[in-house]
């Protein structure tokens, strides 16, 4: 897809990679960039550096995403990219608390379910039209000391790929982003954990990797292309793999 003339959508635009992924989409020529965030003064930021518009948007909830794309759709206009991007990080094993795992859940799976839920069919009347989620590394590889982190990614990466293989012949393109450490603030104070192993990425960067693979329409977007030998690894020998890890956890690990 190329982005000139398109209606974007971006949600977590309040900074790091939405707000590089923002601008990036204004750079190519986007008609309108629409900047979502639950931090209304930091989006207005953003939009303001994409001449776009800012939405107050709380993706935790199946309303707000709804009220997102209905507002977009009755004043801006069709969406034709929806960059599902707003996401967060909890620590902790089994034992974090219940609020911690459905918070995780809501904002980095369910966020990208009501996405598609409500996108979808407009999308498909109007033949066909794309969907960017953010999910990380930690969805192919998982996390070292962040259960409800890693599990929610991989949810958020199987999500992408059912909706990829299930709508692609009604016109519905399917990118998810699944970078290693980015320097936002979901990594400040963090900046030696593992995620970090092969060097901190900065936001803009990631961006135009996204930007991209949007417009060659490929699936799975990796800035850290190391991530894609871990996966062979990870695939070709299980239990070695998990050995590895296992160090890893002895190193980096809070549990």
């Amino acid at each position: 897809m190329e982005l000139k003339d398109r209606i974007v959508v971006v949600t977590g635009a309040a900074g790091g990679i939405g707000r590089a992924l923002a601008r990036a989409c204004a750079r190519e020529g986007a008609a309108k960039v629409v900047c979502a965030d639950i931090n209304l003064e930091k989006a207005e930021e953003t939009a303001a550096l994409v001449r776009g518009r800012a939405i107050l948007a709380n993706v935790a909830s199946e309303s707000g995403v709804e009220t997102l794309i209905g507002t977009v759709e009755k004043e801006v206009g069709p969406i034709d990219l929806f960059c599902s991007n707003a996401g967060i990080s909890a620590t902790g094993g089994p034992e974090a608390s219940d609020e911690d795992w459905q918070r995780s859940w809501n904002i980095n799976v369910m966020s990208h379910v009501w996405a598609a839920r409500h996108l979808v069919p407009l999308m498909t009347e109007r033949g066909g039209g794309y969907l960017m989620s953010t999910a990380s590394a930690a969805g192919l590889l998982n996390q070292i000391g962040a259960a409800p982190y890693g599990v929610t990614k991989h949810a958020a990466v199987g999500l992408a790929e059912w909706l990829a293989i299930s709508y692609g012949d009604q016109g519905i393109r399917v990118s998810v982003l699944c970078p290693q450490a980015v320097r936002t603030d979901m990594i400040r104070g963090s900046e030696e954990h593992v995620a970090s192993i092969d060097g901190i990425m900065e936001p803009e960067d990631v961006a135009q990797i996204c930007i991209d693979a949007i417009r060659d329409e490929v699936f799975l977007v990796l800035p850290h292309e190391q991530v894609r030998g871990y996966m062979r690894r990870k695939t070709d020998n299980y239990e070695k793999w998990i050995g590895g890890m296992r160090k890893l956890n002895r190193s980096f690990g809070t549990l």
